[in-house]
């Protein structure tokens, strides 16, 4: 079974930054690099929307129009870890920011093109 767990969410003030990062473990051919890797968020009675994915090799990243220029995502391929550095956060960013893994290929925008998903951990921007 695969595994991936969120870390470091919290309370920030507007205008902060917060480091999220998404652990992969689990079956043991599993290694980061053979899946490309997105992160999602929900805020209350919202739908969950695509933050933004990371290629397999870390290359090519792409994000929502909602967190461009303020959102990176990185991973590291060696210790099976993938990151969401997150500048310049508005109450607007509150929500559980979740990671999810993707066999397919491609820009993966959906929910369903994503086969694992972390439990997720919550991030609150007070105004």
């Amino acid at each position: 079974q695969v595994r991936l767990v969120e870390s470091g969410g919290g309370l920030v003030q507007a205008g902060g930054s917060l480091r999220l990062s998404c652990a992969a473990s689990g079956r043991t051919f599993f290694t980061s690099s053979s899946y490309l890797m997105g992160w999602f968020r929900q805020a209350p009675g919202k739908e969950r929307e695509f933050v933004g994915y990371i290629s397999r090799t870390g290359i090519t990243t792409y994000y929502a129009d909602s967190v461009k220029g303020r959102f990176t995502i990185s991973r590291d391929n060696a210790k099976n870890l993938v990151f969401l550095q997150m500048n310049g956060l508005t109450p607007d960013d509150t929500a559980v920011y979740c990671c999810a893994a993707s066999g397919q290929y491609g820009v993966i925008r959906t929910a369903n093109g994503y086969e694992y998903w972390g439990q997720g951990t919550q991030v609150t921007v007070s105004s």
